[in-house]
């Protein structure tokens, strides 16, 4: 897999916030993903060193709309943990 199918994008939520000061990012990927090919694609992609990496299969959700009930496509996200000391500076700079 490349590098953009493997990291789609970083989740930036309330919640996320609090654990990037803990050093764990959030990051939706490819369905196809394995662990391994997270580890690697975040290294390269940021310059930092993985820890550790864990995995989850998000359900999809429902909503009316009209007379007919829709779903949202399940996803997964994935939580990296860096080492102590690195950090990714996506939004640092951002006023």
């Amino acid at each position: 897999m490349q590098l953009h199918e493997v990291i789609k994008r970083l989740l930036v939520t309330e919640k996320n916030a609090v654990l990037q000061a803990a050093g764990k990012y959030a990051f939706e990927v490819g369905r196809d993903a394995n662990k391994t090919q997270i580890k690697s694609a975040v290294e390269t992609a940021f310059k930092v060193t993985v820890t550790g990496v864990n995995v989850m299969n998000m359900p999809s959700k429902s909503k009316r709309v009209g007379r007919r009930m829709v779903y949202s496509p399940t996803w997964k996200k994935a939580l990296v943990t860096l080492k102590s000391g690195d950090k990714i500076d996506l939004f640092e700079n951002v006023q």
